[in-house]
């Protein structure tokens, strides 16, 4: 029986599995080879990928970013002034009104606080040139848009609580953020022109190494773009009439009441509307009623914030960006006043002044003593939305650009300005005992919608031309559109001032202004035609010096501190240097200038540099190697 036992025992463990070890060998047989084979499919060259293919889809990607920030940035503009322009005119009727201040707010004074809620509006702008382009700098263009935009929807809401504490400083808020906001808006639809044609022409070799764009390369995408931008901004002078045709026009009185001691409109008025009722509304609107059309408003401003922290992307790469910095603030600070030297702007000054005069004219002078006037106040949406219209529709016709001389847009915005200048001088009505005038209707109408025309190739002439002019110069744009939109609040103030003056010396001066401008732009071309050297101010290196792959610079080991404390203070000696060199527009154009920025944004650029990078290393072992063989010799 043992050896039955045995035997079947001996049969069992014919049958039991092998150690596990066995197992792994029989599994190893031939798993090498297929390890091998499996990472040269997966790390060698795929069948199915396309580099070129892909690097095309990226760009594409690109490109539609950018044509988002431009309408992002543009709707996000026209909503913050529609509901600006909307509140102000509406609060601005409303305290008018006699009756509306005493038995709303009895001894408040709101008259008062209107008058110095204007005058931080229309004064403060002034030390805007001193302050705007250190501001664009430290926050950064979209960053600037962004707080800006916060600044207008505080405005809108200190009219929840309307005191002098609140009114006043809101308003002394927005004059500090009208010329960052608007040098911004223009810096960032230039900067957007270049980033598509960088997106376009990627391929380029000037493109892949950052350097200076040819001259005239962006002109096209500039035009376009800007042509865009005032097409949905202008629509703000429409949207800014809702409160006021949906709201106020139902609690206004007819133009019996409101014109009754009103004798003469037109040309022959000193002041506004001399002899204009002091009560203008048949009764109060309900105070919940305003407060919804001003939590209405509020939604709106929010809305215009977070498009512009959304959907507008970075002007600047992170690396450009500090760059753009890195010059220093004294730098910064001066640099506005030395591009004043650049004859190109010397002349254009006075159309920026003149941009300013005709749209405050527009909106104030001839809807108020014109239009209100003759028409009556249930009249005056009508005309600004007539004006907010064609603005918005004829800016359209800068794209004839793409075909015509750079000059026609300006040019022809000053004829029909000038044309109208002259109709308003001499066009003058007698009120008398008849209050009701709709003979006069239409023909204010067609001179709002001319008016409008002017407006429209004045708006994208400037920016348009200032864009063509400075294209190649990225990091120069923040400081001319700095510039402009600092002489268009000068004009703004003068606007603010001349407000007591006859109509016909307020005319005389748009016209005198109009004609001086012409004049200039044309003595600007001639000396471009000649190519007469204009002076540029250098813009100084970046002081930091930076190390790291995105840098890609070489390291030197072997440098001792005093030899780098030395290096570093002779380039500190050279970058003072060059902020007081400055330099012809021939000889720019001949030196070029570096984008100062190594770190593309593109795969086909960061594969470039990985390979320098890694050809370096290689570069540094192969002389260690030889050191070594040396040293053992």
């Amino acid at each position: 029986m043992m050896e039955a036992a045995d035997k079947e025992e001996g049969d069992v463990d014919l049958h039991i599995a092998p150690p596990n070890g066995c197992i792994n060998e029989l599994l190893d047989v031939g798993q090498d080879d297929n390890i091998e084979g499996q990472m040269e499919e997966f790390l060698g060259p795929q069948a199915e990928y396309n580099e070129e293919e892909e690097e095309r889809k990226y760009y594409r990607r690109k490109r539609l970013g950018v044509i988002k920030n431009v309408l992002a940035a543009s709707f996000g503009a026209m909503i913050v002034y529609s509901v600006y322009m909307g509140l102000l005119q509406m609060q601005l009727i409303l305290h008018y009104d006699m009756t509306y201040r005493e038995v709303k707010y009895s001894n408040l004074g709101l008259e008062d606080i209107d008058r110095k809620m204007l005058m931080g509006i229309n004064v403060t702008p002034i030390i805007g040139l001193l302050y705007t382009p250190i501001l664009i700098r430290f926050l950064g263009t979209k960053w600037m848009m962004f707080l800006a935009s916060g600044i207008y929807a505080l405005f809108v809401s200190t009219n929840y609580w309307e005191r002098y504490y609140t009114l006043v400083p809101s308003a002394v808020a927005i004059g500090v953020a009208i010329v960052p906001l608007w040098a911004s808006l223009g810096n960032y639809i230039t900067r957007m022109a270049q980033q598509y044609y960088e997106y376009v022409n990627y391929r380029e070799e000037h493109v892949q190494e950052q350097k200076k764009l040819p001259k005239g390369v962006c002109h096209r995408y500039i035009i376009i773009f800007q042509s865009v931008f005032n097409i949905i901004f202008h629509l703000s002078f429409v949207f800014a009439e809702f409160p006021m045709v949906f709201v106020l026009n139902h609690y206004l009185h007819e133009n019996k009441h409101i014109l009754w001691n009103v004798k003469t409109c037109g040309a022959t008025v000193t002041g506004v509307i001399p002899g204009f009722n002091t009560t203008v509304l048949t009764k109060l609107p309900r105070s919940m009623l305003l407060i919804k059309v001003e939590s209405v408003l509020m939604g709106f401003a929010f809305l215009s914030m977070i498009i512009f922290l959304v959907l507008c992307g970075a002007a600047y790469r992170p690396t450009e960006e500090i760059d753009l910095r890195s010059i220093g603030w004294g730098n910064i600070f001066q640099l506005p006043f030395k591009h004043l030297r650049d004859y190109r702007l010397r002349l254009l000054c006075p159309f920026f002044i003149y941009s300013g005069f005709e749209v405050l004219f527009a909106v104030t002078g001839f809807s108020l003593s014109y239009g209100v006037c003759i028409l009556g106040l249930k009249k005056l949406w009508l005309l600004v939305l007539v004006y907010g219209l064609s603005s918005s529709i004829f800016s359209s016709l800068s794209l004839c650009l793409l075909r015509l001389p750079r000059w026609v847009c300006l040019v022809g915005g000053a004829v029909v300005h000038g044309v109208l200048l002259v109709v308003l001088l001499v066009l003058s009505v007698n009120q008398n005992e008849a209050h009701e005038r709709p003979e006069y209707l239409w023909p204010l109408l067609v001179i709002s919608v001319l008016w409008g025309v002017g407006t429209a190739l004045n708006k994208t002439g400037v920016s348009t031309l200032l864009g063509m002019l400075y294209a190649e110069e990225k990091e120069r744009l923040d400081f001319v559109f700095t510039i402009y939109h600092w002489w268009q609040a000068i004009a703004i103030f003068i606007v603010y001032l001349w407000s007591n003056l006859p109509m016909r010396a307020k005319l005389s001066i748009l016209l005198a202004t109009l004609l001086l401008a012409c004049y200039c732009y044309w003595v600007m071309e001639r000396r471009l035609a000649k190519k007469v050297a204009y002076r540029m101010p250098r813009i100084p290196r970046p002081r930091h010096k930076v190390k790291g792959y995105r840098y890609l610079e070489e390291d030197n080991s072997d440098e001792s501190d005093s030899e780098r404390s030395e290096e570093e203070e002779v380039g500190e000696d050279e970058d003072e240097e060059h902020v007081v060199e400055e330099m012809g527009a021939e000889d720019w154009e001949e030196g070029g200038q570096a984008a100062g920025v190594q770190g593309a944004d593109s795969p086909g650029t960061r594969r470039r540099g990985a390979e320098g990078h890694r050809r370096r290393r290689e570069d540094a072992c192969v002389k260690e190697g030889e050191r070594e063989e040396c040293e053992g010799e």
